[in-house]
């Protein structure tokens, strides 16, 4: 079932679907992504065509085409006789995840201590202020696409396009993956992140590679125990 938010986040697209220059399919696309992102539709979730046909005001046609693509992107399993459900996470693909964000995140991390300016250090206390009272707010939504956009600023601010660019399909699932745990996470997400800002400030490359590290693990053990745990309903 539809939770409030996803209920108006249905009654809002019906009103923005179709009256945008993307194909429907595309817009079916990024609204399917986002509602599972957000924990709108939870891991072993059914999706039919028709529910979602009727979720988004669309037809059937878009909303197949979605899950296809959805499921090449590692967020639906279509099953044999069963259709379309929410994709779980699985131990393996958060190893392969975060083994990238380990390399990724370590360079971004270095590179942002040496090359970040007074305004960027600004820019990022600025989104742990807002971190901050969405933990206590307990806006698990809101933590999530701020966790994404705290590290997406390090990528940027570290000066390599390389780096945002190869980001940029992985932190759709860094954000998900970090939604379905946010309850029990954020708090500690949100510390460790002050650490990792106050190594960036301090302009020492190697103290910023190393809390950059330290919060990838401690990340990770959480989202490993989340996927044992069967991503129950938050």
């Amino acid at each position: 079932m539809f939770h409030g938010e996803a209920i108006r986040l249905a009654e809002d697209l019906r009103g923005k679907l179709g009256a945008q220059h993307l194909p429907l399919r595309d817009q079916v696309l990024a609204a399917l992504r986002t509602a599972i992102i957000d924990g709108d539709y939870l891991p072993g979730e059914r999706l039919t065509e028709d529910r979602l046909a009727e979720d988004f005001g669309v037809s059937r046609n878009p909303v197949r085409e979605a899950l296809r693509v959805a499921e090449a992107e590692g967020f639906v399993v279509i099953l044999p006789r069963r259709g379309a459900v929410v994709a779980s996470p699985s131990s393996a693909t958060i190893a392969d995840m975060f083994a990238v964000r380990q390399r990724l995140e370590a360079l971004a991390a270095r590179l942002a201590a040496e090359r970040s300016t007074a305004a960027d250090v600004a820019a990022l206390r600025a989104l742990l202020e807002q971190g901050r009272e969405a933990t206590e707010q307990q806006d698990l939504r809101r933590v999530a696409e701020l966790n994404s956009a705290l590290h997406l600023r390090i990528l940027a601010i570290s000066g390599n396009p390389w780096l945002s660019s190869i980001a940029k399909a992985l932190y759709l699932h860094v954000q998900w993956i970090f939604r379905l745990g946010a309850a029990e996470r954020a708090p500690h997400s949100w510390a460790e992140h002050i650490q990792l800002v106050d190594a960036i400030e301090s302009g020492d490359g190697d103290r910023a590679e190393q809390a950059a590290l330290a919060h990838l693990d401690a990340a990770s053990a959480a989202a490993y125990e989340n996927a044992e745990g069967g991503y129950g309903v938050r």
